[in-house]
């Protein structure tokens, strides 16, 4: 029901966009146009290249409004553009703005926001206003000319072409929406470059967030844990050496009972030793992933067929970053799918190296619903990889994860 609400919303946007935002269409167009022209004219003058600087700046800032107005009405968000670093100097500062592609972009949308600003006012108002007359057509000639009888073929011609006319109406909206849309994505947001870096920016700065919480972890838990252990089986030992040697000679069963109880507590130290490192540098990745990836299938309680092809050998960062993510994605299906069986595919080709599992469980698996594939995602992006899930209520879940062999 949710999702119908918001669907309607979106289609009477769509209207509302048709029809408000032709005026700012008209302005954006006029300007860029406008400046077109005139940068045109004054380019062989002394005055060109400041009034370019000038329209450029306005050009950029027409765009807040643009992406407001998408936003609101077509529920497209586009992301802002980062600010324009401005250095100190008059030429500097015009060389950078005569190089900011996010500026030309946007005037470039300026001139395309043009025509089809006059096509969606035409396709929400003068096309249902023609469709109304042509509809009414037998009524306006008995109106205007009461004595007259309007043929009956043409009367019946006009309404019918009306109604199908009308009927063509809401798809046009959509069409143009969805151009709308398309064209604020691609010359509203940022430059793909800019953009690229702010991605790489959040994904390194999320993996340092975890990095640095999991080495607080581990420093609390060697404290907490693995210290206290060691205090405890120094003091074993310490016992063991003050029953070697009393008055009365060594006393063995006492002896031989702190000697198991500290062999007991360096098992225990040691399993907790290779608990804590499990997540720093698996050992498992030594021998490369060809030999990791089957070791970890064949630990998972559901059956996994493993299908490699690494032709290449990727970076050891992105074989960690795999590795991570192939052991992930087998706990999710262990804990959460309810799959009898699944499979895991490897194939590292031509500077790429991706990673498939799918399992056969009950489906609905999504980001952020507590199988860890969020953070598993900013995991991904911090070495330049993405994540796509494909997990349809019911099954089959298939989750790929794509990563460069080499990080630039």
């Amino acid at each position: 029901m949710a999702e119908r609400r918001r669907c309607l919303s979106v289609r009477g946007g769509e209207w509302i966009f048709a029809v408000v935002g032709l005026p700012l269409a008209v302005l954006g167009g006029v300007y860029a146009l406008a400046v077109l022209y005139a940068g045109a004219l004054l380019s062989l003058t002394v005055l060109g290249l400041p009034f370019v600087v000038v329209a450029l700046l306005g050009a950029r800032g027409s765009g807040a409004p643009h992406r407001r107005l998408v936003g609101r009405l077509l529920g497209e968000y586009v992301e802002a553009p980062a600010k324009l670093p401005l250095p100190a100097g008059p030429v500097a500062r015009g060389r950078v703005v005569l190089t900011d592609p996010v500026a030309w972009r946007t005037l470039f949308y300026l001139v395309l926001r043009l025509p089809l600003g006059l096509l969606g006012f035409a396709a929400a108002v003068v096309l249902p206003l023609g469709c109304g007359w042509l509809i009414g057509f037998p009524l306006w000639i008995r109106l205007l000319e009461p004595d007259r009888q309007p043929a009956g073929w043409p009367a019946a011609a006009s309404t019918l072409l009306g109604l199908l006319l009308l009927s063509a109406v809401p798809g046009a909206i959509r069409s143009l929406s969805g151009a709308n849309r398309r064209l604020a994505q691609l010359l509203l947001g940022p430059a793909r470059a800019q953009q690229r870096v702010r991605e790489l920016e959040t994904a390194r700065a999320t993996l340092l967030a975890d990095s640095t919480d999991r080495f607080r972890r581990l420093e609390r838990d060697l404290h907490d844990g693995t210290q206290a252990r060691l205090v405890a089986l120094a003091i074993t030992l310490s016992l063991a050496d003050d029953a070697l040697s009393p008055a009365a000679g060594p006393d063995l069963r006492k002896l031989r009972s702190l000697v198991d109880r500290a062999r007991t507590q360096t098992d225990d130290t040691v399993v907790e030793l290779r608990r804590l490192t499990q997540g720093i540098h698996p050992v498992a990745l030594d021998g490369g992933l060809g030999e990791a990836l089957p070791g970890l299938a064949a630990t998972s309680p559901v059956p996994v067929t493993v299908h490699l092809d690494l032709r290449e050998l990727p970076h050891p960062a992105v074989a960690r970053a795999v590795y991570f993510c192939a052991a992930e994605l087998l706990t999710n299906i262990a804990k959460h799918s309810g799959a009898r069986s699944a499979e895991l595919t490897a194939r590292a080709a031509d500077g790429r190296i991706r990673l498939i599992v799918r399992d056969d469980g009950c489906g609905d698996a999504a980001p952020g619903t507590g199988t860890g594939l969020s953070g598993l995602a900013g995991r991904l992006a911090a070495v330049d990889g993405i994540l796509h899930v494909h997990s349809p209520h019911g099954g089959p879940t298939v989750i790929t994860a794509e990563l460069p062999t080499r990080l630039r």
